[in-house]
């Protein structure tokens, strides 16, 4: 077999098992719709049955799909012997924070690291840290590929958003729906721009959120959501 021929077959089976990837991605669509960073970090670990993970991210997979599992452990006390569980939020907290440095460390630049870091963020907000969120979703959106760091951009969005910071939100969730990826569509991007539009414009609010309705799915049901909502205010 000469070298272009098995350059092409190379290429073929990159291409095809990263496309396996992505349709997994959007066949989870709603519930990282739903669920946000924790939801995509879940999913992506499940993916990686798939070739192109599994050849090349199992050790870092691995490591993350851990990490996981102790965010979603319950705090009991005294802890159980058949499951993984905390005997209190402290504990937890620090497993989780050791586990996600452990991974950004030791797997520095890649996708992982990316996603721990993200899951810093989230867990920064769940403690009511907004500035350690913050920071948390810029590095994760400065180091992560397009696709995580439109993620990341996502989050630091409803993060601004959550403070009042309408402006740096709206500039965000803008550029995102002039540049949608698999994991933030131009969809989601303009159904979280309508929200935050409708405080002071929602007149452009409802321009903006009208013809999603129509869409079938997740999409349709949060955009109905949002102009019900825009709805009751301007009657109220």
């Amino acid at each position: 077999m000469d070298r272009l021929t098995r350059h092409e077959l190379k290429t073929d089976k990159f291409v095809e098992e990263v496309g396996q990837t992505v349709h997994f991605l959007e066949a989870h669509r709603q519930a990282i719709i739903r669920y946000g960073v924790i939801a995509l970090i879940a999913i992506v670990v499940a993916a990686a049955g798939y070739g192109y993970l599994r050849a090349k991210r199992s050790e870092r997979q691995q490591a993350l799909g851990r990490v996981l599992e102790i965010y979603n452990a319950p705090v009991i006390d005294p802890p159980p012997a058949d499951f993984l569980a905390f005997r209190t939020e402290q504990e937890k907290d620090e497993a989780i924070v050791k586990g996600c440095n452990e991974i950004i460390q030791r797997y520095a630049g890649s996708e992982e690291a990316a996603m721990a870091t993200m899951l810093m963020g989230s867990h920064a907000v769940d403690q009511g840290d907004v500035d350690a969120a913050e920071r948390y979703f810029k590095k994760a959106a400065a180091e992560g590929s397009r696709e995580f760091r439109s993620l990341a951009q996502f989050s630091l969005a409803q993060l601004y958003a959550s403070q009042r910071k309408d402006a740096e939100a709206e500039k965000i969730l803008r550029e995102l729906a002039g540049k949608p990826t698999v994991l933030v569509t131009a969809d989601q991007a303009q159904i979280e721009l309508a929200r935050i539009l409708a405080r002071k414009n929602p007149e452009e609010a409802r321009k903006l959120i009208s013809p999603l309705v129509s869409k079938p799915g997740a999409v349709g049901r949060a955009a109905a959501n949002v102009l019900a909502e825009l709805s009751r205010k301007q009657g109220s």
